[in-house]
């Protein structure tokens, strides 16, 4: 067996479970859970037909490497999203099966090759980054994003040690779970880090299309594209259907940058055997055409935000994110206490902040947070902050 399945941290919600166990909910409320990002909201009907007039795609073998048909969609959506110049879809493009088994994959194909590899991460941060370079045999080093410098990292105080030994960094624009979003200018700074050290930037962009009002979020490729790094050189984006088109058990999202960074990492997805069915692709390319679906989606998390953090700022230290569906307050208690406690007397479950981060110098960035998924009906949803709001008033 391989050694470092051993060290793997417990999943988030695992450990939930176990901080759960023997506690029982409010019986006399119907239970609400905030946790889990998995969204609620109707997906796209033309998606929908796609999927199901096209079922006979089961009866063939998918390509690793995805159909033109899907690789252009998603090309020209990108370029019109990002406001691209050019996006090659034979070379600078790969369907992939949803960005986790992706992320997790593109770490596999780039550790190795520096004598002690280093994977960076925000710190809080979603899991695979973690479990994937741990299972490469990477080194992992955390960068905080706390409420002391507004959920930013500072990548200037970043040593050349670090840089040196790096071969990917992850970032996570926007970020989950504080929902900021990363600048113009610390692309300008990774980019330039990324070609003087040779490491390959990795940003998971899954929650680009859920912001508030007409500003999109800068994504990576855009970013390359206003700084003269027109080739993508270091830099991957990583982009899903789930958030943008309420998708997730489609498990369609690409990668899409570096061509001589993709070239590889199709051999080695080649061998991993991870094609999206045909019947997927065809529902994908209607999705990726259609930007009516994601307006409407936009809207409705506008209004359900609005409508919660209307119940919730009077009473606790949260703000509205920049971009994402998740609410990550401060909290004046630990965040353990404040789930179990909220659990049991308002039927509400969320997610400890602590269990999305680690501890570094005596530090978990996460404590004292808790994360709030806003995807169910607004209904739901204030309903959930009309309680969390009584449980703080009591205290």
């Amino acid at each position: 067996m391989n050694p470092h399945i051993q060290t793997l941290h417990p999943y988030p919600f695992q450990k939930l479970a176990d901080l759960l166990k023997g506690l029982t909910p409010n019986p006399d409320k119907k239970l609400i859970k905030l946790t889990i990002g998995e969204p609620q909201h109707a997906a796209p009907k033309v998606a929908l037909e796609a999927l199901e007039t096209n079922l006979q795609g089961v009866s063939k073998y998918p390509s690793t490497k995805g159909e033109l048909n899907l690789r252009t969609a998603i090309s020209n959506w990108a370029k019109q999203r990002f406001d691209l110049d050019h996006l090659d879809a034979e070379t600078q493009v790969l369907p992939v099966t949803g960005t986790r088994e992706a992320l997790f994959a593109i770490v596999q194909t780039l550790v190795g090759e520096k004598p002690s590899p280093l994977v960076v991460s925000p710190n809080p941060f979603y899991q695979i980054y973690e479990g994937a370079a741990i299972l490469a045999g990477a080194e992992r080093h955390f960068l905080a994003c706390d409420a002391s410098n507004q959920y930013r990292i500072d990548y200037s105080k970043v040593s050349d040690d670090v840089w040196q030994a790096c071969e990917l960094v992850f970032v996570c624009s926007p970020n989950n779970p504080s929902g900021t979003v990363t600048t113009l200018e610390d692309y300008a700074l990774l980019i330039e880090k990324a070609k003087q050290f040779n490491f390959t930037i990795v940003a998971d962009e899954c929650y680009s299309e859920i912001y508030f009002g007409e500003k999109a979020p800068l994504g990576l490729l855009e970013a390359c594209q206003k700084l003269g790094n027109t080739d993508y050189q270091h830099c991957l984006i990583f982009q899903s259907l789930s958030k943008r088109s309420n998708l997730p058990g489609l498990r369609s999202g690409f990668v899409a940058g570096d061509a001589n960074i993709l070239k590889p990492f199709l051999l080695y997805r080649t061998y991993q055997g991870c094609a999206m069915p045909l019947h997927h692709q065809i529902a994908s390319i209607a999705a990726w055409n259609d930007e009516a679906h994601v307006i409407e989606n936009r809207q409705i998390y506008t209004r359900k935000f609005d409508a919660v953090l209307n119940i919730l700022q009077p009473i606790m230290k949260v703000s509205k994110p920049e971009a994402g569906f998740y609410l990550w307050p401060e909290l004046d208690m630990p965040d353990e206490a404040f789930c179990t406690a909220l659990y049991q007397e308002e039927a509400v479950l969320v997610l400890p902040g602590s269990y999305l981060g680690r501890m570094v110098n005596e530090h978990n960035p996460g404590s004292q947070h808790a994360r709030m998924a806003l995807v169910a009906e607004e209904s739901e949803c204030t309903e959930a902050a009309q309680r969390i709001k009584a449980f703080l008033s009591r205290r």
